[in-house]
């Protein structure tokens, strides 16, 4: 693949994933990316144990892994003058400055826009916060869960008016990833922008604003009705027979999104090997489609159940409706489409131990950018201060003084 970032340098004040995940898609694509991490303890990442629905492996940091992989790590105490002074250097020799660090926080560490600019007047200074740069709460953090998930709206937009539980997010780090692929696009517009003008800007992206724009339809529909948006009740979705989950006689769910019924219905009816549902005057056309559906339901639900999956699969591909089968994870990570587009690609950790990582979701030149591992804590620590041009007896000297790790 095409390393588009190659010579552009990030430097990361981040813990946690949806900052870190940024850089690691800008890594992926080419960027050299400098992980300045706590002195002592390291990206507080590190330190999680679990989920809250299953445990980190000890061999592989999965987590840790997808949002900080393809980096340099260094271990520097920014509350040190001479940590400071070394961040400043580094933030000389770098492109973009990319911080999650709350306006509190970044204020007391000296590592705001003006201190950061004063070092590089043409570095992008990115933030990544929870609510947004401005208002009551820009200087409160917050996670993906809270933020993105349930303060924009998409965890009542998901529940389902039947269950009184509001759903929690679907996988851990959701709204972060979806985050630091929305950041490292800002910071790709803004690299553009700088070579086209010589500006450097500063970037701003929370987890509330991108969690709006994922919910973006629902809350023009939202705002021009005057009413919360919500999933519906099951009956009130039926209008159309092929837009529907049906299950299989093993079991398994087919999902159908054919939003064009009465151009679908006769080719389906085919495959199904029930062509006398095309001339049937219950649906026979779009009209009919329409208000017979709880029929064309209860029909589909009966063919559906006598075939399994596989064989589904096999009488449903020459059907030229859309539709899928309903996957957990280690099924769409086999995929014949994610296996053919390299969708997730092998890795190694520093010990040699394998795993597997999905891949940035953008291709150059019809190749997946290959992802490396993550770093371990302070890996480049005395390579980078090298590159400073400090020699060793600086670099011990730091280290016994507790400003490097």
């Amino acid at each position: 693949m095409t390393a588009i970032l190659q010579g552009v340098r990030i430097l990361e004040v981040a813990e946690h994933t949806f900052v870190p995940a940024a850089s690691a898609v800008l890594a992926d694509l080419g960027a050299d990316v400098i992980k300045i991490e706590h002195v002592t303890r390291g990206d507080a990442m590190r330190g999680l144990a679990s989920t809250g629905v299953a445990a980190v492996p000890g061999q592989v940091h999965a987590l840790l892994e997808h949002s900080n992989r393809g980096k340099r790590s260094i271990g520097l105490d920014l509350s040190s003058a001479d940590g400071l002074e070394i961040l400043y250097k580094l933030a000389a020799t770098s492109d973009v400055f990319l911080t999650n660090k709350l306006p509190s926080v970044r204020a007391r560490l000296k590592i705001d826009v003006d201190e950061i600019r004063a070092a590089n007047p043409r570095i992008i200074y990115v933030r990544g916060t929870g609510q947004g740069e401005r208002g009551p709460d820009a200087d409160k953090g917050s996670y993906d869960s809270l933020a993105f998930w349930a303060r924009a709206g998409i965890a009542l937009g998901a529940k389902r008016p039947e269950y009184d539980l509001i759903p929690v997010p679907p996988a851990p780090g959701f709204g972060d990833s979806i985050g630091g692929m929305t950041i490292a696009g800002a910071i790709m517009g803004a690299l553009f922008h700088r070579e086209r003008t010589g500006e450097g800007t500063v970037v701003d992206v929370s987890l509330f604003g991108t969690g709006l724009w994922a919910m973006g339809l629902a809350m023009a529909l939202s705002l021009v009705l005057k009413m919360p948006w919500g999933v519906p009740p099951d009956h009130q979705l039926a209008f159309n027979p092929l837009v529907r989950n049906y299950r299989t006689k093993d079991g398994r769910l087919l999902a159908l999104t054919c939003l064009q019924a009465a151009k679908y219905w006769p080719l389906l009816c085919d495959v199904i090997e029930r062509p006398d549902l095309k001339s049937d005057p219950r649906f026979v056309d779009h009209a009919s489609l329409t208000a017979n559906t709880a029929q064309a339901i209860e029909v589909l639900n009966g063919v559906f159940a006598t075939a399994t999956l596989d064989e589904w699969r096999q009488r449903l591909d020459a059907f030229e409706g859309q539709w899928c089968v309903v996957q957990d994870t280690l099924e769409a990570a086999e995929d014949p489409q994610a296996v053919a587009n390299g969708y997730l690609q092998d890795c190694q950790t520093a010990d040699g131990t394998p795993f597997r990582l999905v891949t940035v979701p953008v291709q150059y030149d019809g190749q997946p950018a290959v992802p490396s591992r993550a770093p371990n804590f302070n890996e480049h620590g005395d390579e980078i201060l090298s590159d400073l041009g400090l020699d060793w007896d600086a670099i011990i000297d730091l280290k016994v003084r507790g400003v490097v790790a």
